[in-house]
């Protein structure tokens, strides 16, 4: 049966190379929508054959429906361009595309971090739906943390794709001032609201669960940088939040 790459883009030069060339031997397509990359993103799909659509950003659940309904394969395979199918992976997509009844597959993923493949803090051993036939669901219309709906069973691959969150210190904050805009506004439109309490202390909170309780500290100091951070980012977002309420800041954007 005919397998077709769904992924969205926005400049991910630093990556897709890697991406794309662990699906070309799998794939029977290769459907990208870009929402205006300025980089070789568009480059690099085209010397994969990819099919390339550029289209304004309509918040990542909407983003990954355009790109899923212009795929023609039975088998969508929707990735991220930061995700890297292992090896181990690749064989059994092969094996499930070619002759499998079920329809939803939910993949186990490895975060790669500054580097490194972070095992602990709560960054690994989660697993998504990814691998999906074409009319079994859909995502839903959220801007940020989008979740794919379905009815059918929901089956499980101990499989990795690899994600490559951040390749480094600097392509994290390239990334978060659009990230917590992103998520302020997601939780401005579910009305939820900003306080000193989510600001001051939420951070803390976050730090000490991913670094103690979840055992980051075992991830040496990429582990302790990602605490950090990650506290950080909730501080952020939530002031952003307290800021739309006051101003009207970033709904605009």
């Amino acid at each position: 049966m005919k397998l077709s790459v769904a992924m969205i883009t926005l400049n991910e030069d630093k990556i897709l190379d890697k991406t794309l060339s662990a699906v070309k031997d799998i794939a029977d397509e290769i459907v990208i929508v870009d929402s205006g990359s300025t980089d070789d993103t568009e480059k690099i799909a085209l010397k994969y054959g990819a099919k390339f659509y550029r289209e304004s950003w309509k918040g990542y659940g909407p983003q990954r429906n355009s790109a899923i309904d212009k795929c023609t394969g039975e088998w969508i395979l929707n990735i991220d361009a930061d995700e890297e199918l292992s090896p181990q992976l690749q064989k059994k997509i092969e094996k499930i595309k070619s002759n499998d009844e079920n329809s939803v597959y939910s993949i186990n993923f490895t975060s790669v971090c500054f580097g490194k493949k972070i095992k602990h803090g709560g960054w690994s051993n989660s697993y998504h739906i990814r691998l999906f036939r074409k009319n079994s669901g859909r995502f839903n219309e959220n801007m940020v943390h989008e979740e794919f709906k379905t009815d059918k069973k929901v089956f499980f691959l101990k499989e990795d794709i690899y994600h490559h969150s951040y390749v480094s210190l600097q392509d994290y904050f390239q990334k978060f001032n659009r990230y917590t805009t992103e998520g302020a506004i997601e939780y401005y439109k579910k009305g939820k609201r900003s306080n000193i309490f989510q600001i001051a202390f939420n951070p803390m909170f976050k730090f000490i669960r991913m670094y103690l309780i979840r055992l980051g500290f075992l991830d040496g100091k990429e582990g302790f940088l990602l605490a950090c951070t990650s506290a950080m980012y909730t501080m952020v977002k939530y002031y952003k939040l307290n800021e739309i309420y006051k101003n009207g800041s970033y709904l605009k954007k």
